[in-house]
């Protein structure tokens, strides 16, 4: 009799993972998180690198084999939060590592249909390895080992990663620090973030590399500066504030004056108008962003950002076409650590007529000319026409310049006018004689 042999438990967690009942892939997903936080609890019981891989390979195809959107984004959301079961730095980030190999392995098997969930599991798993270093209080050490996994396996050009995975990592990358960390990280923290792609811009060999950073990075960090400003100013209105508060507590406490002690409770009491500066709580109703935006936006030291990208840009290996894209973001932050936006530069109404006058110019050159002619033969028409209203009938122009007038219209001739009483006597018989001796006299 053949003994059966045991198969390890990563290999038996991948097969579960990937099987066709819902429950078992479920259950699979359970067990798997227990077994990860009682491995990677003992000292030397971590795993490696391959069997991270094979981890992974199951859980792909759990997420392949999901149907229904909200159960994708339940999954999805707990296959992300699986590094946190992780002890380690180290641990968390080879976990991390293998997802990025597996994504770049199997993105050109994934179809069209399937796309949507795995775009939507690299947001997440993006997610949390940010919310992992902020556990950790952003520290300089746990920011650079991150970025320098995700630029080893995504931005780097010899990484695997296909140009669909690096594109959509361009795309989020601000959008889920921005979630993270916006209200926390200060602007020499995001310049160590951004530093990545200043590198790779400058060395890439690849267009749309160049340009998805340029657009999905530099550009947007232009476009959200007078939000990030905004936010700048009401920090600082908020600490003025607070100081204020402070100073006037400590001097209410030197007052023993009774009407001095009632002054905090008059002062909460008071209703403050709406437009007042005082105010740090919005009313009810009354979003705390005016604006389109779902909360606070990065900060950045706009002039430290453009030095960097000088830096990078005028180095000898950089490419021409790399150093001609970079230079015009570089002008445009230099612009706006001098205190002058791109939108000052021309209001939107006359923005709106120039583009207007542009349409009309162009639609009047894309007009054929039989469209013109035929206007042009309307509006002769409408002036030849009679004028219902008034009762006066126009006389029709004698003569014509050329043989065949226009609509197939002849000449008209005058008739002499007869009498009444003629002309109901004569009226169906000698007319079409006369007409008849008119055309024999003409073949004549």
């Amino acid at each position: 009799m053949v003994s059966r042999v045991q198969l390890p438990p990563e290999i038996q967690l991948a097969q579960r993972l990937a099987g066709n009942e819902q429950v078992t892939r479920d259950r699979a997903v359970r067990k798997l998180r227990k077994y990860i936080v009682a491995r990677t609890q003992r000292a030397a019981g971590g795993f490696s690198h391959d069997e991270l891989l094979k981890v992974w390979k199951g859980l792909f195809y759990c997420m392949w084999m999901q149907d229904k959107p909200l159960l994708q984004e339940e999954l999805g959301r707990t296959i992300s939060q699986l590094v946190h079961a992780f002890q380690t730095t180290e641990a968390q980030h080879l976990f991390l590592q293998t997802f990025w190999q597996t994504m770049n392995r199997e993105w050109t098997g994934i179809d069209r249909l399937r796309l949507d969930k795995f775009y939507m599991l690299m947001r997440m798993v993006l997610n949390e390895s940010f919310k992992a270093v902020k556990v950790r209080g952003w520290e300089d050490r746990q920011i650079e080992q991150l970025l320098e996994l995700l630029t080893t396996e995504i931005l780097h050009p010899n990484s695997q990663a296909p140009h669909g995975v690096k594109s959509h990592f361009i795309e989020i990358f601000l959008e889920e620090l921005t979630k993270v960390g916006a209200e926390e990280l200060t602007a020499e923290q995001n310049l160590k973030f951004v530093d990545p792609f200043c590198r790779v811009a400058a060395r890439t060999k690849d267009s749309l590399v160049l340009h998805n950073i340029t657009r999905g990075i530099f550009e947007t960090i232009v476009e959200q500066a007078p939000f990030a400003i905004e936010d700048l100013m009401k920090e600082l209105d908020a600490q003025s504030e607070e100081e204020e508060e402070e100073a006037l507590d400590g001097d209410e406490s030197l007052e023993g004056s009774e009407d001095t002690r009632d002054l905090p409770s008059q002062r909460g009491s008071e209703k403050l108008p709406a437009g007042s500066i005082c105010r740090t709580e919005p009313e009810v109703g009354q979003e705390q962003w005016g604006d389109d935006r779902d909360g606070p936006v990065l900060q950045f030291d706009y002039g430290a950002l453009a030095n960097r990208l000088f830096e990078m840009a005028s180095r000898q290996r950089t490419p021409s076409q790399n150093r001609k894209r970079l230079y015009k973001v570089i002008r445009k932050l230099q612009d706006l650590a001098g205190g002058v936006f791109p939108e000052d530069e021309l209001p939107e109404k006359a923005c709106r007529r120039l583009l207007e006058g542009r349409r009309k110019k162009k639609t009047k050159k894309r007009l054929p000319k039989a469209r013109l002619q035929h206007k042009k033969g309307k509006g002769d028409q409408e002036d030849s026409s009679p004028d219902p209203s008034s009762g006066v009938q126009r006389a029709w122009p004698r003569e014509q310049p050329r043989g065949r007038s226009r609509g197939g219209a002849g000449k008209r001739k005058r008739t002499p006018q007869q009498p009444s009483g003629a002309r109901a006597e004569v009226a169906g018989v000698q007319e079409p004689q006369k007409k008849r001796k008119r055309i024999l006299g003409s073949r004549k």
